[in-house]
């Protein structure tokens, strides 16, 4: 390959080093491909209990294990219709699915493809153009237009873009970027990709058993054209996205470590000012191309240097004759129209002098600290007085940014189905929750490992809300709760740490039975452990701050279910739960004004017609409420000293406004009023508008000046 200089094994030993110390080894790999697909089985499993026809997956840097903190890369989620068959011949077509035939000539960039609309009900050319969405070319065929997309964008404000086929939410300070990509699935791989796939050299690399599996994978079309071409709004690009990630997932650590110098060194010598000349993408491709080119045995950890240097030589000879072939599909160019000739002299001379890879580039990548961390491994500088965090500090971080990643998810998942069910009846509400949890049973009593494992961390949630609801219907008609009630809710308990117990403790506060409300909030109390539980919010991307250590120790230690343990999800209440509500939490559900709904987004802000508040604050204030009515006073002023130090210190409070609103109200109950209006008044400034605050604010000046 090259002469290896005797100093080469020595810096690709410490390179690898500091990559298994900024978390680029096995078990992190493993840990974040696991929360990735445990993360589609959550939102695949619920959109079957919904009898959705569609599929999540995850796809880019974090399913595949192949990102670090630093580099903060975006999230990828793609999801099918799988209502829509995109075929290749017409032995595909499928009775009761909305067919699509694929269209592939010369007039077509390769990598793209025309999607012929055809009749639902025989298989035979549709003729009727239905919308805007759909148009007639010279040839008479009615074809489906890629701007189908956009459509997803009209509901949206600005904070959502088109970022090619997908939906981009961006520029959200402590948030990562994350893509949403509505896909069709092909019943078969186009014909050019499969031509380039039976020439794959199987007895290297992929492997026969990996190119058997490969053979197996779905691949997807995807609403965006060539950018050159006349015919982009007509024009779906392939995607073989399951493909490479298997081929991904078959990776040695040194593969995967290359990769990821790959991407840090394009963005700090290549793409330095955002530009997106050189995409991950494009050094994927690359990399798989050497991979397959190289023997086995050269991809060690002793030997990173060279293959770093490898494919860095192979990406300057791709962009030299501007020409980066699809692995999967050769006669799809990559680069094709990404950047001029001028570009191209920059880009050639900037690669030339990262060649070959001998230390001295990888100094100056401050994604992780690299740099630093390769030169304090050498001894070429003094660790002392750098604060650079150690690897078990990187292990915690990214293991809670794994789990809070879990419990997003659920929360994100169980918000959506409160979200499209809100305008529903109640009997309809619950017919659709109850469908969901015998659903999960079935994949609980069926699935596979993973799924049972999914099962388990969505059924409680959903047993929670059925068990609420119900109670709120008893309370409203005869001020009990029902057995039926109490047995969903106590079904549901072991959602988190608090949220649903917090439920059941909120239900039988506004029945009056204050003891056994103050008997389950001594249970939370005892169970909710401030030095380890972090609150959990999935409303609205919250940009949590750092976790805290022990936190962040169990998260590295155990697996998902640790949510059970560590984790405080938000208490959400729709308002068909109101009677399940004190009065004080009820004017959350009244928050917004005609001129604060203007203020929404509408895909992200649907949870301000609940009341949603974190759970920690919520036990403090049900304390305080209850002992109050069991005449303890004393410990009712040690539940709000405890709010109040909530409020003011608990860092991921998701809903600290709210937390605040309530404080107001008990300070107002203590007659503390300017102590409550500077409560409001902090609360409008952690959010401006969609603000109960208002309403007390008003009250509370109404009640000084009488």
């Amino acid at each position: 390959m090259f002469h290896t200089p005797d100093h080469y094994h020595n810096i690709s030993m410490r390179l690898s080093d500091v990559l298994g110390d900024i978390g680029v080894n096995e078990k992190m790999l493993l840990k974040m491909r696991r929360t990735a697909v445990l993360d589609e089985t959550n939102r695949t499993i619920i959109f079957r209990g919904r009898k959705h026809q569609m599929t999540s997956y995850n796809f880019g840097s974090w399913s595949e294990g192949t990102t670090t903190l630093g580099l903060r890369s975006d999230t990828d989620h793609l999801f099918t219709k799988d209502d829509i068959n995109v075929i290749q011949d017409w032995s595909e077509w499928t009775l009761g699915k909305r067919n699509y035939l694929m269209i592939q000539n010369e007039t077509i960039p390769p990598g793209y493809s025309l999607l012929q609309k055809l009749r639902n009900d025989v298989p035979l050319p549709d003729t009727h153009e239905y919308d805007n969405h759909f148009a007639k070319d010279t040839s008479g065929r009615i074809l489906f237009k890629n701007t189908i997309v956009d459509k997803f964008l009209q509901v949206a404000t600005g904070r959502h873009q088109r970022q090619g086929p997908s939906i981009a939410l961006t520029q959200q300070p402590g948030v990562l970027d994350e893509d949403l990509v509505s896909a069709l699935p092909c019943t078969s791989w186009p014909q050019s990709a499969k031509a380039c796939l039976s020439h794959l050299d199987v007895n290297n690399w992929p492997t026969a058993n990996m190119y058997r599996y490969i053979k197996t994978t779905k691949c997807f079309v995807v609403g965006v054209g060539n950018k050159v071409s006349e015919n982009a709004d007509f024009e779906w690009r392939l995607s073989t996205s399951l493909a490479e990630r298997s081929l991904m997932f078959n990776l040695n650590i040194t593969q995967i470590r290359c990769y990821i110098l790959m991407k840090m060194i394009i963005k700090t010598y290549i793409n330095p000012d955002n530009e997106s000349y050189i995409s991950s993408f494009m050094c994927k491709t690359v990399l798989f191309h050497c991979i397959a080119s190289k023997p086995s045995y050269i991809w060690k950890e002793c030997n990173i240097l060279n293959c770093l240097t490898y494919c860095i030589l192979t990406l300057n000879r791709c962009i030299s004759c501007r020409n980066c072939p699809h692995f999967f599909d050769c006669e799809n160019n990559l680069m094709a129209g990404k950047f001029s000739n001028t570009v191209k002299q920059v880009l050639l001379q900037t690669t030339a002098k990262l060649i070959p890879c001998d230390g001295m580039s990888l100094f100056g990548i401050q994604f992780d600290n690299v740099g630093e961390r390769l030169q304090i491994k050498l001894n070429i500088m003094n660790g002392v007085h750098h604060n650079i965090p150690s690897p078990d500090e990187y292990t915690r971080f990214t293991s809670a940014t794994l789990l809070g990643n879990t419990t997003g998810s659920i929360l994100d998942i169980h918000n959506g189905v409160i979200q499209e069910i809100k305008d529903k009846s109640l009997v309809k509400k619950l017919r659709i929750l109850l469908q969901i949890v015998q659903h999960l049973t079935r994949y609980y009593r069926d699935g596979d490992i993973l799924v049972k494992v999914s099962s388990r961390l969505l059924a409680p949630i959903y047993c929670s809300s059925i068990g609420s609801l119900i109670a709120s219907h008893n309370i409203q008609i005869n001020n009990t709760v029902s057995p039926q009630a109490l047995v969903w809710l106590e079904t549901g308990l072991d959602s988190d740490v608090a949220s649903s117990r917090l439920k059941l403790a909120s239900i039988l506060y506004c029945t009056g039975q204050m003891k056994s409300a103050a008997f389950i909030l001594n249970d939370v109390y005892q169970r909710y452990n401030t030095e380890v539980t972090e609150p959990q919010c999935g409303c609205y991307l919250f940009p949590a701050t750092s976790n805290k250590i022990r936190f962040g120790q169990i998260s590295s230690q155990y697996d998902e279910e640790a949510v059970k343990y560590i984790a405080a999800y938000c208490v959400t209440f729709c308002r068909e739960e109101i009677n399940c509500v004190p009065h004080e939490l009820q004017y959350e559900m009244f928050r917004s004004t005609q001129e604060d709904i203007q203020h929404r987004d509408i895909l992200d802000d649907g949870w301000m017609d609940c009341a949603v508040v974190d759970s920690l604050p919520y036990l403090y204030f049900l304390q305080y409420k209850t002992l109050g009515n069991l005449n303890r006073p004393e410990e009712q002023q040690q539940a709000l000293t405890k709010l109040i130090w909530a409020t003011k210190t608990e860092n991921n409070l998701g809903h600290r406004e709210t937390a605040l609103n309530l404080l107001g109200q008990c300070m107002e109950q203590e007659n503390r009023l300017d102590d409550a209006l500077q409560c409001y008044m902090l609360s409008l400034h952690v959010r401006e508008t969609n603000n109960a605050a208002k309403i007390h604010i008003c009250r509370c000046l109404a009640n000084t000046h009488l």
